[in-house]
């Protein structure tokens, strides 16, 4: 059963990066099911109650600073979200690291935009084609890319998936 909670929770993350580099949006309903999953998995994990306990508190954490990077207009709501469903999984002090690269992805996604944002409208590409897509100047960046590149990277060596 953990090697399906497993997969399933890299495949949510990675379907919240397509709908927001799509869309630039992401579902409540993924980032739902990527905190219902972990209430899924919790009795096959073996995490103990003070553990389960950690894992709660660090996840309302992290939705307390999605939603004052919200607030500041730094995320999108669906990123705040995706956050505090994602740091059920990790718990402390394995967030830390899913923040710290989510971050560095998050910087990595932005440089690379701003390159393809100044070269891809120089090069003969069909009309229509970057206007609203993350290539048009001003369109927002899709955080979500990071988030799952954060999750995936983090994912691996985390202790919730030991036995697997």
């Amino acid at each position: 059963m953990s090697q399906i909670a497993l997969y399933l929770f890299a495949v949510l993350m990675m379907m919240a990066a397509y709908f927001d580099a799509t869309r630039f949006t992401i579902p409540n309903w993924l980032c739902g099911l990527v905190a219902l999953t972990f209430v899924v998995a919790v009795p096959f994990s073996g995490l103990g109650w003070s553990e389960l306990g950690l894992h709660a508190l660090t996840g309302f954490a992290a939705l307390l600073l999605g939603m004052l990077l919200f607030a500041t207009g730094t995320l999108g709501g669906g990123d705040a979200k995706l956050i505090a469903a994602a740091a059920l999984w990790f718990g402390w002090p394995d967030t830390g690291w899913f923040i710290g690269f989510t971050a560095l992805a998050g910087g990595g996604v932005a440089l690379l935009l701003l390159t393809l944002r100044r070269t891809v409208p120089m090069l003969p590409v069909p009309g229509g084609w970057i206007e609203g897509s993350a290539l048009e100047d001003g369109a927002p960046v899709p955080y979500g890319i990071a988030l799952a590149a954060g999750a995936l990277i983090v994912l691996p060596g985390h202790a919730f998936f030991a036995g697997v």
